[in-house]
């Protein structure tokens, strides 16, 4: 910013050079111009010889010059114009940017409030955990950041804890630095008055001794000691020694700091405030960390019964619809459940145990049919909606799939709601519901009880 200043100063003592060099150059010109007219009045009543015609060609020449200097100048001080409107605008833009830094120090000064809140934002994400698995990954995925950020807030405070700690011992070195110098000024200051005291003791002394024992007041004493002007006085060293010694001391007591002692009790309060905000943000870490502890260990052991309910689940689907084979969900990557990742072990009727990237297209879908209803017997809901599930699936994998749909209604009493291409499918559905075009761009919606319908066609 001072150096824009300064490029501003300079240009503007530019523009006020070519300013002037300008109205200079306008004056030239009005004066060329006046002498042409002059030399044009006196060419018109002289004839033209051809000496004439040449100086009239070197002043028209020169009156050309001139006015491309003018243009030039004019050029010049527009270009520096420009350049000044451009700094100018620096100098708003750099003004702009310092006011930004400043309200983003103001709001980093205001995440240390916001850690409370998270806190509180955890609780009650805490107390809202539902008891089923999936609800629960959610939870634990806005837990994991809110943990996250907590982190990153609890380092941000530990470096404002540091900062403060530095403050704080600056502060304290401060204070004793303070205290020293007041000591010493005080030292000082008393060693003073008693030196002073002294002196004008003394000097009263010297002055009774004087007048009782010579009778004679101390300008006086030069006459009765018989010394005349520019004799040296006796013992002159020790004199000037003494001399020397009493401006030393006057010259170290100084400047007394009448606010130190205001300044002390105003640095030990912020001190103390410090002391007391640091103390503060350690017990909030601390219950911070307990609740994250807590959180954890109870969703391990949800996590855990969740899954142990999951893999039964899943075990017996997974045969049902193989007719045989086995599989198991396993934990893997970490000892820890909250951090596990998810494998699928297989093996399907005839076939080795394998991982579910090693299965063909129809058995990941039946394998993943298994998994999605055994989390689904887990925390079974009113209506389940399958949309197409059976696309993928063969004839022979549409009856195993229907087959489950039948187990799972003897085991739930929800309402499969099934969404299908496949005959199979629908032929084993209680109703069917489809949409049909009786005429162009008017469609009607049409329902068949299945079961109904078989009971006329026997009654018929």
């Amino acid at each position: 910013h001072a150096a824009a200043e300064r490029r501003q100063a300079q240009i503007g003592q530019r523009l006020s050079a070519l300013e002037e060099a300008k109205a200079q150059t306008l004056a030239n010109l009005e004066e060329a111009r006046q002498k042409r007219a002059a030399l044009s009045e006196s060419l018109d009543a002289l004839e033209e010889p051809a000496s004439l015609a040449g100086i009239l060609e070197s002043f028209r020449a020169r009156a050309m010059a001139e006015r491309a200097q003018a243009g030039e100048a004019r050029a010049a001080l527009a270009a520096l114009r420009n350049e000044a409107a451009a700094r100018a605008a620096r100098v708003s833009a750099i003004t702009r940017e310092i006011a930004s830094w400043a309200e983003r120090r103001d709001r980093a000064q205001d995440r240390l409030g916001e850690l409370e809140e998270r806190l509180a934002s955890a609780q009650e994400e805490q107390e809202r955990l539902a008891e089923t698995p999936e609800t629960f990954v959610e939870q634990r995925r806005s837990l994991l950041n809110a943990l996250e950020e907590a982190d990153a807030n609890r380092r941000a405070a530990a470096d404002a804890r540091v900062e403060a700690e530095t403050r704080l011992a600056e502060a304290d070195r401060a204070a004793r630095l303070a205290l020293d110098a007041m000591s010493a000024a005080r030292e000082d200051k008393a060693r003073s008055e008693a030196q002073l005291e002294a002196a004008k003791q003394r000097l009263v002394d010297v002055e009774h001794t004087i007048a009782h024992e010579l009778e004679a007041t101390p300008d006086e004493l030069a006459n009765v000691a018989g010394l005349k002007d520019g004799d040296a006085l006796p013992e002159l060293p020790d004199i000037e020694r003494r001399l020397e010694s009493l401006r030393s001391d006057r010259d170290r007591l100084g400047a007394v700091n009448l606010r130190a002692e205001e300044e002390l009790a105003e640095i030990d309060s912020q001190r103390e405030k410090m002391i007391a905000e640091r103390d503060d943000l350690a017990e909030a870490i601390r219950k911070l960390r307990a609740a994250i502890a807590s959180l954890n260990k109870e969703g391990r052991e949800r996590l855990l019964v969740a899954f142990e309910r999951v893999n039964v689940h899943f075990k017996e689907l997974f045969t049902l619809l193989f007719d045989g084979g086995a599989a198991e969900l396993q934990l893997v990557e970490s000892d820890d459940p909250l951090e596990a990742g998810l494998d699928i072990l297989a093996r399907p009727p005839g076939k080795k145990p394998q991982t579910m990237t090693l299965l063909s297209g129809g058995e990941q879908a039946l394998t993943a049919m298994s998994l999605i209803f055994a989390v689904f017997l887990t925390n079974p809901s009113p209506i389940c909606v399958l949309d197409e599930v059976d696309a993928p699936l063969d004839d022979s994998n549409v009856e195993r799939f229907c087959d489950l749909l039948e187990e799972m209604r003897k085991k739930t009493d929800p309402r499969f709601v099934t969404i299908t291409h496949s005959p199979i499918t629908m032929a084993r559905m209680d109703r069917l519901f489809g949409v049909t075009q009786a005429e162009r761009g008017i469609s009607q919606l049409v329902s068949v009880d299945l079961e109904q319908a078989e009971k006329f066609a026997l009654a018929s």
